[in-house]
């Protein structure tokens, strides 16, 4: 099997010939990888570490003055990697200055060049698009997260516009990118962070009546052109499971078992062949802070949890592998992977 057909049977909940590997990492990790294995590219490091995944994405161009800011909503961040906001634009909207508000153009987004980089990879990998959609943080950000919070009980109508306006940009950028190349795509990969290291962020009776009617549209699109789609969210957030399971999403990347409720055990047993599992192997005390053989012993008992059946991508149990991971435990991730991730 290529990668595409390996990941692609893991979907169908059926086991390939192996475990399909996944190495979603920060530029900064990258960069000294390239430098520690003495490889020029970033394409050299992830055949060395064996990534079944490609992923395409598509620039924003900023043509309106009120989004001259880091987001397509106007929204300016500052601090460490992708910082924090310091404006929230609707904090005190009402539901007039909401809809009148600059929202963003789905035609700012640039898909010129979309179908040609998606077509380097189609072939043998498994292509990750769509766009990234991450609008539960742009609401967050739009509204002030407390501020968002009490609203969602004191004004619950202003809430769902918000969300929906923000919503309707993705989707529209979305399917301008799948119109232009979704027979070249087959995962549709959408983020949002809905749990914390402690547990879920809303309940579930929140996350049902403002999350859960907008990843159920995401999904519908994406199997509207006949994709996977995925969704990445961080944290513990066990409780929610269920509703994603029912909002249609094929897959959760990136599973952290550190996190309140993340049992591996536990996850495969009850939704194991219900939702694919991508990730799984500890970055939070095993990558960062073991050591070489360490990495092997967790890999290798993750392997033995979640692998059976099929429905499990084996990488790291965060979005980006970070600079200050060794590169050495994440060579000894993917050796293990390899080793004993056969069916």
């Amino acid at each position: 099997m290529n990668s595409k057909e390996r990941v692609l049977t893991t979907f169908r909940f059926k086991e390939s010939d192996r475990v399909p590997c996944w190495c979603g990492a920060s530029p900064e990790f990258m960069e000294k990888a390239k430098k520690e294995l003495n490889l020029s590219t970033e394409e050299e490091v992830r055949l060395l570490f064996g990534d079944d995944f490609r992923r395409v994405t598509a620039g924003y161009v900023h043509r309106n003055p009120i989004h001259a800011g880091n987001t397509p909503f106007g929204i300016s961040r500052k601090g460490i990697g992708y910082g924090i906001a310091v404006n929230h634009p609707l904090s005190d909207a009402t539901l007039e200055e909401i809809e009148n508000y600059s929202w963003p153009d789905p035609l700012y987004v640039d898909i010129s060049k979309y179908r040609q980089e998606a077509e380097i990879h189609c072939d043998n990998f498994a292509i990750l698009g769509g766009d990234w959609s991450p609008f539960w943080h742009d609401v967050i950000e739009l509204l002030g997260m407390e501020n968002m919070y009490i609203k969602m009980y004191t004004d619950p109508e202003l809430v769902a516009s918000i969300f929906k306006k923000v919503v309707d940009y993705y989707f529209k950028v979305s399917t301008r990118i799948f119109e232009e190349a979704a027979d070249l795509i087959d995962i549709f990969f959408i983020g949002n962070d809905f749990g914390s290291q402690s547990g879920p962020l809303l309940d579930e009776h929140l996350f049902n009546q403002f999350i859960l009617p907008h990843l159920k549209r995401m999904a519908e699109l994406g199997h509207k052109y006949n994709l996977k789609v995925m969704l990445h969210c961080c944290g513990g957030f066990k409780e929610l499971i269920p509703s994603m399971i029912d909002a249609g999403l094929d897959g959760i990347h990136a599973v952290q078992p550190s996190c309140r409720g993340m049992d591996l055990v536990v996850l495969k047993k009850e939704y194991g062949d219900k939702i694919v599992f991508n990730g799984c192997i500890d970055s939070h005390h095993v990558l960062i802070d073991g050591t070489p053989e360490y990495v092997r012993s967790e890999t290798k008992k993750t392997l033995e949890i979640m692998k059976a059946g099929g429905g499990f991508i084996a990488g790291a149990s965060h979005d980006y592998i970070l600079e200050e991971t060794p590169v050495e435990n994440i060579l000894a991730m993917f050796e293990t992977i390899r080793e004993y991730g056969n069916y």
